[in-house]
C-alpha cells in the first residue's frame, strides 16, 4: 500500500464540514471589511521567496520545497502566502486601482519542518493583505478583522501581543546594539544564530533553540531604538486599539519569522492548545513590494493556520459547523419504486432540498437504519400500495410521525420541517 507522505493529512468527508464552516466564516468577515479574494499559484519562482521572505529566515534556509522544473527553472512550493500576493499586486498593476487594495486568501502552504500540533508540512492558511496605506489605523483594522473572526467563532481565551520592530532607518542602530550584546555570548549560541549575527541579528530573537532563547531574554528591546516616525506610528496603533476596546500587551520579543516585516508586528495567542498557542500572526511590511520589484508600497496583513484554528475550537469545545445530513431519504420497496425515487430526488434537489435514495438494494429495514445514521429529517416510503394509490408515506424522523400524502403536496410538507 502507498502511504500518505509524512507531515500531510487527508481531510475526510466526515471532517470536511469543519473546514467549510471555518472557510465560510472567514470569507464572511473579510467581506465585512471590504476584502476580496485573491488566488495565487501553488508554486512560484524561487527568487520571489529569496527576495521577499529573506535568505536569513528558517523558511528559506531550512524549510522550502524547491526543485528544478523541466526547463531548468528553480521552482518553490509556496511556504507562505504574502510574497505571492505582492507579486500578483505588481504583475497585475493592482496599484492603479483606487487604494487601499484589500485582499484575502485561503491557500495550502508547504514547509519542510518537524510536524507538530496543528502545523503540518502541508497546511492551510487564511491570510489578509491590505495594500496602499501607511496609516496606523490600517494596522488596527487588520487586527480588528482577525479579532472579529475569533469572536464569530466564539474563541474568547485570546491574548493580543504587539510590538514594533522599526524601519530601515532605526533598524540600523538596533542591529548594532544586538551585535554588541550577542558578540560576547556567541559561544553559547546555535550554529545558525552564529551566522545570523553578521547577516541579520534580528533573526536571533526568533530562534527556537532553548539555549538561544535564554540568551535572548536580556537582549535590547526594539522599542527603545525606534525613530520618531516609528515611535509615533506605534503609539497611534496602541491608541487605535484602545479606542475600539481591543485589549493588547506590548511584547518586545515578538519579531515574527519573516524578513519583510517593518514597524508593527503582532500575534494572537490562545491558551487552548498549550505551548504552541499562536493562532494568528502578522504585521506591517512596507518594503516588501519594492523588494520583489515594485514601487514602494505600504502594506499590512496577517496569516492564520486553519488546522490550528480547528484544534483551538475543538479543545475549547466550541461548535465547528454541522456534518452533512440530507433533508430527505427516499426508501423504495420494489423495483418500480426505484425509478419513482430517482424522479422525486431529482425534483426535490431542483427545489434546493438535499435528497438521497437507496442505490444499494438494501432491505426496507436496512434502509431505515441507514436513513437514521444519515440523520435525515424525513424518510419517504414508496411501496406497491403507495404506487397503486398514487400516494407517498412520509415519516418525520425527529418525531416519529408518519403521514400519507399526495405527491403534489410533498414539497409543502417537507418545507414545514
Amino acid at each position: 500500500m502507498i502511504s500518505i507522505p509524512k507531515g500531510t493529512k487527508d481531510v475526510l468527508p466526515s471532517e470536511s464540514y469543519k473546514w467549510h464552516y471555518i472557510e465560510n466564516t472567514v470569507r464572511e468577515v473579510a467581506r465585512l471589511f471590504g476584502a476580496n479574494e485573491v488566488r495565487t499559484p501553488t508554486f512560484e519562482h524561487t527568487e520571489l521567496f529569496l527576495r521577499g521572505v529573506g535568505d536569513t529566515t528558517d523558511i528559506v534556509n531550512k524549510e522550502m520545497y524547491t526543485f528544478e522544473d523541466k526547463g531548468n527553472r528553480s521552482i518553490t512550493l509556496k511556504p507562505e502566502g504574502t510574497a505571492g500576493v505582492a507579486r500578483a499586486y505588481i504583475e497585475n498593476s493592482l496599484f492603479n486601482a483606487p487604494q487601499p487594495t484589500k485582499m484575502y486568501y485561503i491557500t495550502p502552504v508547504f514547509r519542510y519542518e518537524r510536524p507538530q500540533a496543528g502545523r503540518l508540512r502541508e497546511h492551510h492558511q487564511f491570510g489578509v493583505e491590505f495594500y496602499g496605506s501607511y496609516s496606523p489605523q490600517a494596522d488596527v483594522e487588520v487586527m480588528s478583522l482577525a479579532k472579529s473572526i475569533f469572536a464569530k467563532l466564539g474563541v474568547k481565551d485570546l491574548q493580543l501581543n504587539i510590538n514594533s520592530i522599526g524601519c530601515k532607518s532605526c533598524r540600523k542602530d538596533y542591529n548594532k546594539a544586538l551585535r554588541e550584546y550577542f558578540s560576547s555570548k556567541i559561544d553559547g549560541m546555535c550554529a545558525t544564530c552564529k551566522e545570523r549575527l553578521d547577516k541579520n541579528p534580528l533573526r536571533i530573537l526568533d530562534c527556537k533553540e532553548e539555549k538561544c532563547k535564554a540568551i535572548v531574554k536580556d537582549a535590547p528591546s526594539t522599542i527603545d531604538y525606534l525613530c520618531e516616525d516609528c515611535k509615533s506610528h506605534h503609539e497611534s496603533v496602541r491608541k487605535g486599539l484602545t479606542s475600539i476596546g481591543l485589549e493588547y500587551t506590548v511584547n518586545p520579543r515578538i519579531v515574527r519569522g519573516l524578513d519583510y516585516y517593518t514597524r508593527t508586528v503582532f500575534e494572537f495567542i490562545s491558551t487552548g492548545i498549550g505551548a504552541q498557542g499562536t493562532v494568528c500572526g502578522g504585521g506591517r511590511y512596507n518594503d516588501l513590494v519594492e523588494q520583489v520589484g515594485g514601487k514602494p508600497t505600504p502594506a499590512v496583513g496577517f496569516g492564520m493556520g486553519i488546522e490550528r484554528l480547528i484544534m483551538v475550537l475543538e479543545s475549547l469545545g466550541l461548535p465547528i459547523g454541522e456534518p452533512y445530513a440530507p433533508t430527505v431519504y427516499i426508501a423504495p420497496m420494489c423495483d418500480k419504486a426505484r425509478d419513482v425515487a430517482l424522479t422525486i430526488a431529482n425534483d426535490l434537489r431542483a427545489k434546493g432540498i438535499s435528497s438521497e435514495f437507496d442505490v444499494m438494494d438494501r432491505s426496507f429495514k436496512a434502509q431505515m437504519k441507514y436513513a437514521d445514521k444519515l440523520s435525515a429529517d424525513f424518510v419517504i416510503i414508496i411501496g406497491e400500495d403507495e404506487l397503486k394509490a398514487n400516494k407517498l408515506a412520509v415519516k418525520n424522523m425527529k418525531t416519529g410521525e408518519q403521514v400519507e400524502i399526495n405527491s403534489q403536496s410533498l414539497f409543502e410538507v417537507i418545507s414545514k420541517k
